[in-house]
């Protein structure tokens, strides 16, 4: 069964995050960081990647490029408790990602999840 991959360095969310996944009924794995989802089997399982945009080490941008080059297409969300920057900016241009601001509700998490697989499952 594919998996959503979240990816965040932070414990407290990733922790929520697969807790309320899995409670509603989806198989999913958590991260800490970028390199550790790229040293990983899951990323050829993935169903789609929760990732935190501001991590220490590869940025979930930088991450989210190296599994291009390698050939992984994977519908993305990226989380990120900044509302502006660079990074979010960009990230709020591109219509083939979401993103969502920390902190979030879960139905805004689960309908953001649903909005990114949507043209994925067709």
């Amino acid at each position: 069964m594919d998996a959503v991959c979240v990816v965040d360095d932070e414990l407290s969310v990733r922790k929520a995050v697969v807790n309320l996944l899995k409670s509603e009924g989806y198989q999913a794995v958590s991260f800490p960081s970028g390199e550790s989802l790229l040293n990983s089997e899951w990323k050829a399982r993935a169903s789609c990647l929760l990732m935190d945009l501001n991590m220490p080490g590869l940025s979930g941008r930088e991450t989210y490029g190296q599994l291009c080059i390698a050939g992984y297409r994977i519908p993305i969300v990226y989380m990120s408790a900044e509302a502006e920057g660079v990074d979010v900016e960009a990230v709020r241009l591109d219509t083939s990602v979401q993103f969502l601001a920390k902190p979030f509700t879960a139905e805004a998490l689960l309908a953001t999840l649903a909005r990114a697989t949507a043209p994925w499952e067709s």
